[in-house]
């Protein structure tokens, strides 16, 4: 269901279910929480891709028959179960990467938006496909408003309508796009570039990216609070001496 390979610094994350295009169940995004709140030590980036056709195409039919009989209270608990796993994603002090190809609809499309840095296949489709099942992108909107904004969220969420990876990269959704041969050094590129970076200062620049933007005396004092620490001070020292930074 769901395949994790460490290599060093990396965690690779495979949703491993290809019969059904990788949609969700509960299962798959207990695993996904899980994987994302408990990273193996010294994990500096995270990949996150799809086996087969799409990288993920939302829910999956099963578990959406089973939530059709849910009360209330269930479904909200059934849902904070997945919002819980964006959250989670946010909270990931590595790098996150999505990998996208195929189809990324629903909450797959809401997994390319939690990642920090979505590289899309050229002939991806993308979708919030919710209200084509009289549903709603409630559990996303938190992660996807601050991507794309407001105006296109309104176009996309209230229609549907599918887009490309060249619309993706347009409106903020996905940041690279590659051609399928392409697509895998495109995203080690990404993962290179955040193993460059200081492990402490990329995690919390990726807070600062999320929360900010912060006051006057807030943002002097994380950049003072990182001047003064051991990882900023060996990080300046290295440039100075035109060595490589020790973390590499």
């Amino acid at each position: 269901m769901l395949r994790k390979e460490a290599v060093g610094k990396v965690l690779r994350l495979t949703l491993d279910r290809p019969e059904v295009r990788n949609a969700f169940n509960d299962e798959l995004i207990a695993e996904l929480t899980a994987a994302f709140s408990d990273l193996p030590t010294g994990t500096r980036a995270v990949v996150l891709s799809g086996e087969g056709k799409a990288f993920s195409a939302g829910g999956d039919l099963n578990w959406m028959k089973k939530a059709a009989a849910y009360t209330e209270e269930e479904n909200f608990q059934d849902a904070l179960g997945l919002a819980r796993l964006f959250e989670a994603i946010l909270a990931c002090p590595a790098v996150v990467i999505a990998q996208v190809h195929g189809a990324a609809f629903g909450g797959g499309c809401g997994l390319a938006a939690a990642a920090d840095v979505c590289v899309a296949e050229e002939r991806a489709l993308f979708a919030f496909s919710e209200v084509k099942l009289g549903l709603v992108p409630a559990t996303i909107s938190k992660i996807v408003l601050p991507k794309i904004g407001s105006g296109h969220a309104r176009a996309l969420f209230s229609t549907g309508k599918p887009f490309d990876a060249a619309h993706a990269l347009r409106i903020g959704l996905a940041h690279e796009t590659a051609p399928a041969e392409a697509l895998e050094t495109a995203v080690q590129s990404w993962v290179d570039a955040a193993l460059a970076a200081g492990p402490e200062a990329c995690a919390v620049s990726k807070r600062i990216a999320i929360e900010g933007p912060y006051g006057l005396e807030e943002g002097a004092r994380l950049l003072a609070k990182a001047r003064s620490g051991e990882e900023g001070k060996a990080g300046v020292a290295a440039f100075l001496a035109k060595e490589a930074a020790p973390w590499l």
